[in-house]
This record gives structure tokens, sequence and C-alpha cells, in this order.
């Protein structure tokens, strides 16, 4: 029995590491696959969308046509497949990956998006689909939500990054031709520039624009990854051990 045991403990550690993913986010992946909570989040913020769309409407005094801006990934395209991939590949990313999952174009759709674009489209609401996506995935991102029938998936719409994720030039642009009555993401830099780009402390910028949620800014539940991540971690070149201990050090506890 002892002998046992001891087989047991000396293999432990072989067991952790052979079950363990480049990044630790497994939980993550499969709540949003498979919990109600994750649909009925989306769900709940789309019913928002279209009250605080219609009330926008009503108090629009605009010249220039209505639109909704909205994020792609994880926003109106559920890309939750390509992370258990990667989980399963024990990578946290890889480039080739994404490029090789965005070209089968079979990402699902975000529980609710379609339908309230659809709605939107009812009342003569554009919707510009401004990603981050590369001009490489321009074609297979159009194919997928053309796919799925989303309202306004055309080159006139569909706005990819050009070499930088910064979307502000972008959102500036349609700001030019259109009235912008309400943003979908679920990165708070979907929405402004404010909350990650200007060195500014987050939290305090969300509490600041407290009213905006809910109503201009529309935020879908995203717990696999995003900018929130990247200030917790302090280095440079840090490999996913050293990412790992700085999350595991960064935890409130008592």
């Amino acid at each position: 029995m002892k002998k046992y045991i001891f087989l047991v403990l000396a293999l432990a550690p072989i067991f952790v590491k052979a079950q363990s993913p480049a990044r630790d986010y497994t939980n993550a992946v499969l709540w949003q696959q498979t919990s109600g909570e994750y649909r009925a989040l989306c769900f709940q913020a789309y019913n928002f969308a279209r009250l605080s769309l219609k009330e926008s409407l009503w108090a629009d005094t605009s010249t220039k046509p209505n639109c909704i801006v909205v994020d792609i990934d994880e926003t109106v395209l559920d890309n939750s497949a390509f992370q258990g991939h990667e989980i399963k590949k024990g990578l946290s990313y890889a480039a080739a990956d994404w490029t090789e999952w965005t070209s089968l174009a079979k990402a699902d759709t975000v529980p609710g998006a379609l339908a309230f674009l659809k709605f939107a489209a009812s009342k003569n609401i554009e919707t510009f689909y401004i990603s981050n996506r590369d001009e490489k995935d321009y074609a297979a991102t159009l194919k997928n939500l053309q796919a799925f029938g989303f309202p306004f998936a055309d080159d006139a719409h569909l706005i990819v990054s050009k070499g930088n994720s910064n979307k502000e030039p972008r959102r500036q642009k349609v700001v030019e031709t259109h009235n912008i009555l309400m943003f979908c993401g679920d990165n708070l830099s979907d929405f402004s520039n404010v909350f990650y780009r200007e060195n500014k402390n987050t939290a305090e910028q969300v509490n600041v624009n407290q009213a905006l949620f809910g109503s201009k800014y529309i935020v879908l539940p995203n717990p696999m990854y995003g900018d929130w991540e990247k200030p917790l971690y302090q280095g440079e070149k840090l490999n996913d051990k050293d990412k790992a201990k700085q999350r595991l050090e960064r935890l409130k506890s008592y």
C-alpha cells in the first residue's frame, strides 16, 4: 500500500503537467460553450440594446444616417471553438491556427446578436463591423457573416485592421458620414480609447462613464481573452509560466 501511495505521489506532477494547458483558461472556454449563464448574459445585453436603441431613435435629431458600430469576435461571432483547439494543442495562441480557423468561416453566432441587428435594420439603422481581424481574414469573415444573414455584411460596412489595432481612426471615419447611436463589443477598447490607450485607470474610467453602459455602450461577456489581461503583467518577453505566476500573485485573498 505504501509503495502504491508513493508511486501516485511521484507521478502526480507528471499528470498535472500533462493535463495543464499553456494558459489556464479551460474553465473560461467551457463556461462560454456550455453555460446557460453565458447565453443569458448575451440575451440580456442585446435585450437592453434593443430598448436603448428605441430610446435613442426617439431622441435622435441628427441629419446623418443612423448606425450601430459592432465588434465581431465574441460580440457577433463566437470563437470559443478556436480557443478549445488551442487548449487541446497545449498552446495559448498561434497566429497560423487563427488564420486557419478564420478561413473556415465556421464561427457560430453570439446569442441574440443576429436578431438585434436585424431589428436595427428594420428601423433603417445600418451596422458597421469594425474588427481587428487582419486584411487576410477579410473574405472569410465576410463569408461567415453572410452565411448567417447578418445585415449590412458587405464591403461598405466591414472594416478590418490594416496593421493597427487602434479602432478610433476607423470609428471617426464612420462618424464622418453617419450618426453612431450605439457601440457593441466585448472589450472596452471597442467603445473608446479612454479605457486602455490613454494610460488612465480603467476602473475609474468605467465609473466615470457608468451611465453609458447599457445605453450607448453594450458589453458582451468574454472570459477568454481581452485587453483587461495586459495590465496584469510586469516585464518583457514573459513566457506562459511567468504570466501564470503573476496572475496568481495578483489574486485577492484573505
